[in-house]
């Protein structure tokens, strides 16, 4: 502090002591208040953390809580579903009880956000929407019927370190076995009101079944477990355990899925609706626009988000064609897209140097890592591929998230089905946006952040959670990763997937597109095989308007990135920027938007 300074505040101090006095009584009484408040908020959020928990006893499981670990829950009932209601009503009215004024910059943005998420709940739980979405309880693309296999494994989050581990991991096979019973009951009750699933996607389900049940007792992922007893097991606990793993899948599971698969086969797929879109379905145009606004976070039209598509495709296709040019290709892009296609060069030749290739992309990431992020997680990252029994119908690659001690790593899945259909260009952006610092960082950093209530570690929305994973891939460029053509044209290829995704999602939702149009759309404007562009049409099919998030998301952060280093100039820290848009979980773009332009404020 300056002499001069030192001077004034003397003067004033002699001037007005008593006034002083009050000001700081007023300031103390202020802070003391701003505490209160910050302390009802976390408690009304920890309060709803623990009575959640207890309704959904997997995601318990997820961060390493074990005090539920004998549950699977009872996701789909309708008792499930009135707590589920009850909680977000209860919730939303002990927000108005806080004061939000007198909360500090981060509760607020707490409190918004959790005033969101209660809301939004709430709007899914509605009738209207659960008449839409609750007979329609699982597809090729979400159900606990895939989901399961793997969890159960001793390969996914489900821990087998101890008898108990192992006990529970049977409790819960009798929970799963009913639950699969209470999903013929769901889809009995759309057959009743008129609500069908695509008989594409049942076909799928099927499939998927049929491929399951065709395993061996010994072969299943259910037996895994049995396969990998720790050292510590005596022989009396494993003898019981592999007789107790064996019989379950046998007079359980098995016929679980049987009945699961006949059912659909013979009831439900005769009266399955051939149009894929939701346009086609009773309902499906509201449901639609409920879904658009649920994944993207903002009040979007179907034909708005159609249009910034096909603009963001005529975009890319020039950076498409300057690659080509650079190459060296003298045919159409068209030509080129075949060429990348077809070139025994582009391909991998086994699953063991498809593996090889994402661990060498993964050191090159770690080494440039640090010059875009000031934190990175604790948590350690795995690679490995699908496994076999799920790799058809999966997408080209996925993130499983770690455990918050980092006791479990993250894991980076990627697909190595039919590789002859598969090409090396886009194997760097798929490893920047499901591993890192795509998914693995946005979850981690959150879920490791103590000092955020629970909701905010570890949950999220798709449009940031998708939008983050995008953005990610552009920072190959920043990192130097891109620097063979080949690979550059990898990440314009999957942007471009992106930005297809904003006409065909809403091509097939809200102006009929087929499915045999929308796969000739993608394959006309990009290099993908005809499998990648199946699944990830069939994927759109199942799950309406997810695909929509990863532009609108990635899009928005990009256009902060820019206000930021417009304003900020000189100062701005791309470094600082990502522990914003990172440290605080996944918030609603609104939200984002807001904290991102008070600290640009802030910064000046």
């Amino acid at each position: 502090m300056k002499p001069a300074a030192r001077i004034l505040l003397a003067s004033v101090a002699l001037l007005t002591p008593f006034g002083a006095t009050v000001v700081h009584a007023q300031a103390t009484e202020t802070a003391q208040t701003a505490a209160t408040e910050s302390q009802r908020l976390a408690a009304l959020f920890a309060a709803d953390d623990e009575a959640s928990l207890t309704r959904n006893p997997l995601n318990a499981l997820f961060r390493g809580d074990m005090r539920y670990a004998d549950r699977f829950g009872d996701m789909i009932t309708d008792a499930y579903f009135d707590n589920e209601r009850s909680a977000a009503q209860a919730n939303l009215e002990g927000l108005k009880t806080i004061d939000r004024d007198r909360l500090n910059a981060t509760d607020k943005i707490a409190y918004d956000v959790f005033k969101q998420v209660q809301t939004d709940a709430l709007k899914g739980l509605s009738k209207d929407i659960m008449d839409l979405t609750v007979v329609r309880p699982l597809n090729h693309f979400f159900g606990y019927h895939t989901f399961y296999p793997t969890f159960a494994s001793g390969q996914g989050a489900a821990p087998f370190k101890t008898v108990e581990d192992y006990d529970n991991n049977l409790k819960r096979h009798k929970e799963f076995i009913l639950l699969m019973d209470r999903s013929i009951d769901r889809f009995r009750q759309g057959m009743a009101s008129g609500v069908f699933e695509t008989k594409m996607t049942i076909s799928n389900v099927v499939d998927q079944l049929n491929t399951q049940l065709a395993q061996k007792t010994e072969e299943s992922p259910y037996y895994g477990p049995v396969l990998m007893f720790p050292e510590s097991f005596n022989d009396a606990d494993k003898a019981r355990l592999t007789s107790e793993y064996g019989g379950i899948i046998v007079i359980g599971l098995y016929p679980a899925n049987a009945r699961l698969r006949d059912f659909l086969h013979d009831s439900y797929l005769p009266l399955a609706r051939e149009q894929v879109g939701l346009s086609a379905m009773k309902g499906g145009e509201a449901l639609y626009q409920y879904l658009i606004e649920q994944t993207t976070t903002l009040p979007l039209k179907a034909d708005d988000i159609h249009n910034l598509g096909l603009s963001e495709v005529a975009r890319i296709s020039s950076g498409m064609e300057a690659i080509k040019k650079e190459v060296g290709f003298k045919g159409t892009l068209g030509a080129f897209f075949e060429h990348l296609r077809n070139d025994p060069k582009l391909k991998p030749t086994s699953r063991a140097s498809l593996t090889q290739g994402y661990y060498d992309i993964g050191k090159k990431v770690d080494a440039a890592i640090s010059t875009q992020f000031k934190y990175l997680p604790k948590a350690p990252l795995e690679i490995k591929p699908y496994e076999e029994f799920r790799e058809k119908y999966e997408a080209g690659g996925s993130y499983q998230q770690g455990t918050p001690d980092g006791s479990r790593p993250g894991t980076f899945y990627f697909n190595a089905y039919d590789l002859p259909s598969r090409t090396t260009p886009g194997m760097t952006t798929l490893y920047l946006h499901e591993g890192a610092p795509g998914h693995h960082f946005q979850i981690s950093i959150a879920q490791e952040n103590e000092k955020l209530p629970a909701f905010m570690r570890f949950g999220g929305n798709t449009a940031y959670v998708e939008g983050w994973a995008l953005y990610s891939e552009t920072l190959g460029y920043e990192m130097g990763l891109f620097k063979d053509p080949y690979q550059r044209f990898g990440t314009l290829s999957d942007e471009m997937l992106r930005a297809m995704r904003l006409v065909v999602d809403t091509g097939i939702h809200s102006k009929g597109w087929t499915r045999e149009q929308a796969i000739e759309y993608m394959l006309a404007n990009s290099d993908m095989g005809k499998t990648d562009a199946t699944a990830e049409v069939e994927r759109y099919i199942a799950i309406p308007s997810q695909a929509l998030a990863y532009k609108i998301g990635a899009l928005t952060i990009m256009r902060l990135k820019d206000r930021a280093k417009k304003e900020l100039g000189s100062e701005f820290d791309v470094r600082e920027f990502h522990n914003q848009v990172l440290n605080t979980g996944a918030l609603p773009l609104t939200v984002l938007e807001k904290k991102i332009d008070d600290w640009i404020a802030a910064s000046k």
